[in-house]
């Protein structure tokens, strides 16, 4: 919108020319009809200056259609601006959405039993900082070897928040995932 305004404001001359063309064709119309009532030679008189307010007309004419011209212009200046924004938003936004859709599609086609949070537990062990696995436990992988379901499940909770969904309500025996 701001562009739009600032380039707006280049109509302004054109605009100015037409108003002044008018109100000059103006004169010339009223003093033509003026002379025009003189007798004998008020024709003679007033062709003049009806030809001059025919040609202050067509400036007038000039100077609204660079007006318009300006207009024309500064809308789709706007747009484009608008689009090429929305475009580059859009360029770097999509891929990145649809690259999360399908990981937390394949996470969660592949999460059918409590048994496979073992897995993301081990995924989380190797993919997820080091400070958030020691929230979980001082040793997260002898917990894992250990077969410790709270840890197992506490990380594989980790791993899929990562994806985008959240440990099935009952992991023993549920194969409802969440998401």
């Amino acid at each position: 919108l701001r562009l739009y305004d600032l380039i707006m404001n280049l109509a302004a001359p054109g605009l100015a020319v037409a108003d002044g063309a008018t109100d000059l064709a103006g004169r010339f119309t009223s003093a033509g009809e003026a002379l025009g009532g003189v007798p004998v030679i008020g024709g003679a008189l007033s062709s003049p200056f009806d030809g001059m307010a025919g040609a202050s007309e067509s400036i007038a004419a000039a100077g609204q259609s660079a007006a318009d011209a300006v207009g024309i212009l500064a809308r789709f200046l706007a747009m484009a601006l608008a689009v090429l924004g929305i475009a580059s938003w859009a360029m770097f936004w999509v891929p990145l959405r649809v690259a999360f859709i399908r990981r937390a599609t394949a996470a969660k086609r592949f999460l059918d039993s409590s048994q496979d949070l073992d897995l993301f537990a081990l995924r989380a062990m190797a993919r997820q900082p080091l400070h958030l696995l020691a929230r979980v436990s001082d040793d997260p992988a002898g917990a894992w070897r250990r077969g410790d379901q709270q840890v197992i499940s506490e990380l594989a909770s980790l791993e899929l928040r990562s994806e985008g969904l959240r440990v099935p309500a009952g992991l023993s025996g549920s194969t409802e995932v969440q998401g």
